[in-house]
């Protein structure tokens, strides 16, 4: 052990805190690193800015890197990391310095994953996809770019999956329309048809997608940003003068969401999971209410205690 002990040492349960002054400067797992990294900090005169990204300690090469004023382990190496490979912990270690499920800004509503982000006290909400790899990209880009949507092209590249990813910002909310393992095959007129294929799909009960909700409404003028028409290679979505189409067109937003959300033998419980990010104070009451409307428009029924589906 070093000579001064654990001298600016604090046991903090299952870590120790590196303490100077009131100010933590490192919070690490070992107690032998702490000591190492505390007699680095002396050593440098506790000057952050002159802490090195690898450092030698007995067999190993410790990565070290300083972060929101903060000196963190990334991690041990037998040989000298490389600086990508520095680069990489580092990013990694910024997207998630807690080491939790899905990282910063990540959160997993049922089968959505969204990104959300508190800025001057207001939440705001940056995406809903269904896969974390594309709400990792996303949530990555963005911090990358200090939260910027409109720093977005059409294609970016997704480091991490080695893909290419086709993206859109649409009302400040960042979509990602297709993935691509080489930019040669990159097909956007395809990319866009099958975008608004699954739209359509959601929109007329034909699949659940309820990361793409807030598009349901939006097919018109998507088509004509994308300029491209809406086709899929078994639905047609050409023909709505049906009567059950014209009363599925007639139905508000929130009438329009709990019919989506209805399959076959669908439960209450599911329909609320599906529109959870619509909850408000009387949300129980209010998704009751409209799916008693929907049965008395014939477009749903009761095949159980509190089990519903579409009528045919």
């Amino acid at each position: 052990m070093s000579i001064m002990g654990e001298k600016y040492i604090r046991n903090n349960r299952n870590s120790y805190n590196i303490v100077k002054n009131s100010k933590i400067y490192a919070k690490i797992t070992a107690l032998d690193d702490a000591i190492f990294i505390r007699d680095l900090l002396i050593k440098k005169n506790w000057d952050l800015n002159k802490i090195p990204e690898t450092v030698k300690k007995d067999d190993n090469y410790l990565v070290l890197a300083v972060i929101d004023e903060k000196l963190h382990l990334l991690a041990k190496f037998k040989s000298k990391p490389d600086s990508e490979t520095i680069i990489k912990l580092t990013k990694n270690k910024i997207r998630n310095p807690n080491n939790s499920k899905y990282g910063l800004n990540i959160t997993k509503v049922f089968d959505t994953y969204v990104i959300k982000k508190q800025i001057a006290s207001d939440e705001y909400i940056f995406g809903y996809y269904d896969n974390l790899a594309d709400a990792q990209f996303v949530r990555n880009f963005l911090l990358d770019n200090n939260w910027n949507v409109n720093e977005f092209g059409e294609i970016e590249f997704d480091e991490e999956t080695d893909s290419y990813k086709v993206i859109k910002v649409i009302d400040d909310n960042v979509y990602v329309i297709d993935s691509y393992d080489s930019k040669d095959e990159i097909d956007l007129k395809k990319s866009y048809e099958n975008f608004l294929s699954r739209i359509s799909k959601h929109k007329f009960g034909l699949a659940s997608q309820p990361h793409l909700d807030l598009l349901k409404d939006k097919i018109p003028e998507l088509e004509e940003e994308f300029d491209v028409k809406t086709k899929d290679d078994v639905w047609s979505f050409e023909d709505v003068s049906s009567p059950l189409n014209d009363i599925i067109f007639n139905l508000t937003p929130f009438q329009q969401s709990v019919y989506d959300s209805i399959d076959s033998n669908t439960s209450l419980d599911e329909i609320k999971k599906s529109m959870i990010r619509y909850k408000s104070k009387n949300f129980d009451k209010k998704i009751l209410k409209n799916i008693d409307d929907l049965i008395e428009l014939n477009l749903i029924e009761m095949v159980d205690d509190e089990v519903y589906r579409k009528t045919d």
